[in-house]
């Protein structure tokens, strides 16, 4: 493979030029990349070579060698992008196109170029998948990336959903919640994994753009690093799940010397909905990290979900600290 792409839309820049992945050897190259993008736009945590080595590792639907492209100025890397795609639970298609810039090497024209590589590469995919699939590039930023936000925009991207990034002091009075009396929460332990991987996959199979896990997801997730049972909590009916908190905590937090818990994933499967079920297991989770010495908690919710999980998150004490837009574009190939 040329270690050279050479982009026609790409910004005169004395020193400017772009390579494919080199492996490994490219793992402190991201982080360096990632930590100063993410300071610039807001995010506290602090990435490390471990969390950057673990997630590239286990990629899937992206083969780094072919998917990935870094731009250097003068031999010095000042951002990359990457792509990976995905089938929804509508049947649709849908294609990532990803890049991070330095923020001194921004407005100049190289995101831009990034995002025409990127697109042009998710599309030589989408040619491989089915011609009658309804197919659409789609990306995102948050309220802080304003750059982000107009390069999409002007590329023909729309607003299309909304999340929230929620945070909650746990020294903060806590509600009462209790947990219906013919469920209980028990112990985590390694029998438990795959039915509560089952449960998890069975309550969001019905949510917006949710991607059903592979056997591949589902290794990944049982090794993550951040992977801790011990913080979950689980509710069962008999022998099965009815809801779940799947605490756990970064070590990117930590490394950033935030005491954080995440309360999140959260879901509850369609027999046990609209019985507090959600709500006591939270309670408990928050409770739980208070007790750890933990500081916050936080959680990621779809505004527009539609069994009201932001009304519940709200009424349990959390508060908005970050919007995220999610945007698409339709893809014709």
């Amino acid at each position: 493979m040329k270690k050279k792409i050479m982009i026609p839309s790409a910004p005169s820049i004395p020193g400017l030029s772009f390579r494919y992945f080199k492996g490994k050897a490219d793992y402190p190259c991201i982080l360096d990349i990632v930590n100063t993008c993410t300071k610039a736009d807001g995010e506290d945590s602090v990435f490390t070579l471990e969390s950057v080595a673990y997630n590239y590792d286990h990629l899937e639907r992206c083969d780094p060698f072919t998917d990935m492209i870094f731009a250097e100025v003068d031999g010095n890397a000042v951002g990359y992008g990457r792509v990976t795609w995905f089938q929804d639970n509508q049947g649709r298609y849908g294609y990532n196109p990803f890049g991070w810039i330095k923020p001194a090497w921004r407005r100049k024209g190289i995101g831009t170029a990034i995002l025409k590589h990127n697109e042009n590469r998710l599309a030589q995919i989408a040619s491989q998948h089915p011609d009658g699939a309804e197919k659409y590039f789609q990306s995102y930023y948050n309220d802080l990336e304003i750059g982000t936000a107009a390069l999409l925009k002007v590329n023909g991207y729309r607003e299309v959903r909304w999340a929230y990034r929620m945070n909650r002091p746990t020294s903060d009075p806590l509600p009462e919640a209790q947990l219906p009396a013919h469920l209980e929460v028990r112990p985590s332990i390694k029998e438990h994994f795959r039915p509560v991987w089952n449960a998890l996959q069975d309550a969001f199979s019905e949510s917006w753009g949710f991607v059903a896990g592979t056997e591949e997801t589902y290794n990944r997730w049982i090794k993550d690093p951040d992977f801790n049972p011990n913080l979950w909590k689980v509710a069962w009916d008999g022998n099965e799940v009815a809801g779940m908190v799947l605490n756990f905590t970064t070590a990117d937090d930590a490394s950033a010397g935030l005491k954080r818990g995440w309360t999140d994933p959260i879901c509850v499967r369609k027999p046990w909905r609209r019985l507090g079920v959600a709500r006591s297991l939270l309670v408990q989770s928050i409770q739980m990290f208070r007790e750890l010495g933990y500081k916050e908690t936080a959680l990621g919710v779809d505004t527009q979900n539609p069994n009201q999980a932001l009304r519940l998150y709200e009424s349990v004490g959390y508060k908005m600290t970050r919007k995220t837009t999610v945007l698409q574009k339709p893809l014709t190939t």
